[in-house]
This record gives C-alpha cells, sequence and structure tokens, in this order.
C-alpha cells in the first residue's frame, strides 16, 4: 500500500514552477545550440575577412604612392611575382571585390541566424520562462 504524505509548501512551489520538456521542445533547444555555434564559427569567419580587407586597403594606400613605371611583388599563392605596377593594383581591386562579397555574404548568413534564434528564444521562453536561459 502506498503512503501519501502532504507536500510543504516549498515542494509545491518547486513542482508548479517545473514544465514537462515535451520532444519538439528539446528539438528547439537543441536547434538553437546548433544555430549559435555556426553563430561563433561565422563570427570567426568575418574577424578573418575583414583583417584581410583592413591589409587589402592599406595595400591599396601603399601602392598609390609607387611610381607608375615600379613593378612590385605581388604574392600568389606561396609565391610573389613582380609585375607592373596598374596590373597589381587592378588584380588588388579584384581580391577586394571579391572579399567584400564574401564578407556581405557572411553578414546575410549571421542575420539569418540571429533572427532564427531570436524567435527560438520567444518560443522557449514563453514556454519555460525563467527556468531556461538561452544568453549566449
Amino acid at each position: 500500500m502506498l503512503s501519501r504524505r502532504m507536500l510543504t509548501k516549498e515542494e509545491e512551489e518547486a513542482m508548479g514552477d517545473e514544465v514537462e520538456v515535451r520532444r519538439e521542445d528539446q528539438d528547439k533547444i537543441n536547434k538553437f545550440s546548433r544555430l549559435h555555434q555556426r553563430e561563433l564559427v561565422i563570427e570567426e569567419e568575418l574577424k578573418v575577412k575583414n583583417k584581410e580587407k583592413e591589409e587589402l586597403d592599406d595595400i591599396t594606400t601603399e601602392l598609390e604612392l609607387a611610381d607608375e613605371d615600379d613593378t612590385v611583388p605581388y604574392k600568389i599563392g606561396d609565391a610573389f611575382f613582380h609585375i607592373p605596377l596598374p596590373q597589381a593594383q587592378e588584380m588588388l581591386g579584384v581580391s577586394t571585390a571579391k572579399l567584400e562579397e564574401e564578407i556581405g555574404e557572411l553578414e546575410e548568413k549571421l542575420g539569418n541566424i540571429r533572427e532564427e534564434m531570436t524567435q527560438l528564444k520567444v518560443e522557449l521562453y514563453a514556454r519555460f520562462g525563467k527556468t531556461i536561459n538561452l544568453e549566449t
């Protein structure tokens, strides 16, 4: 025979705060976690690309001071080639444009991820309130 005992007020309050975690809730939590990890990876990629762009901008500025008839070392892969200044500036412009496009794509992905994370936060906080912590 089962014996029943009365719950204390604290035990009742603690039980009242607990919300059953359904499969769909767990899926949302897992998705939020995956998105957060992707967010961190993309943020790191963006840092690297922005640093590269800054370096290309610095080189572009330096090349503006060079003499038109000079050849300048230009790195392609692991080797440096001496090429005419106008050709180097053109190649640098192409590299910069490509890098800016990549940065734009990464920023768009990051924005989409953050939007999705915000929506998941709204849904999960609505369901679990203060019992869940999704702050990153």
